[in-house]
């Protein structure tokens, strides 16, 4: 048996394989009306919690809380103090029924987001992006 070598015309040349690469996509972007403008968004996990809301509202819009019940007290008297009566927040395991209940009894309407359909999106996902 013998071994079969390809060769790129332009692996030589970098600005002939430059000018052959596939042109880029531009996204299409739209512009969403915003449907809960007191919202906030929620990552929780087993030993913390991130949360985000408005760049107008806190001089820190993001912030991490441990999952211990009095931090979720705090973090329910910081939400309410920046103004938040909607939460989206993804259903991690059962780690989201305290904090829902919590946030539930302030009064702030929480809204659970299923995070298996955030694959869809581009990137890779984190909790930061999330």
């Amino acid at each position: 048996m013998g071994v079969c070598f390809l060769f790129a015309p332009w692996a030589s040349d970098r600005q002939k394989r430059k000018d052959l690469t596939w042109p880029k996509r531009r996204k299409k972007t739209e512009n969403l009306p915003v449907l809960h403008p007191d919202a906030a968004g929620i990552d929780v996990g087993a030993s913390e919690l991130f949360i985000a809301v408005p760049a107008d509202r806190d001089p820190e819009p993001v912030r991490s809380y441990p999952t211990f019940t009095r931090d979720l007290h705090e973090l329910a008297d910081w939400l309410q103090s920046c103004g938040i009566r909607t939460v989206a927040m993804e259903s991690t395991s059962v780690y989201w029924i305290p904090v829902y209940q919590i946030l539930e009894a302030r009064g702030i309407e929480v809204f659970l987001v299923n995070a298996n359909y955030l694959k869809n999106v581009p990137g890779r996902k984190s909790d930061v992006s999330d």
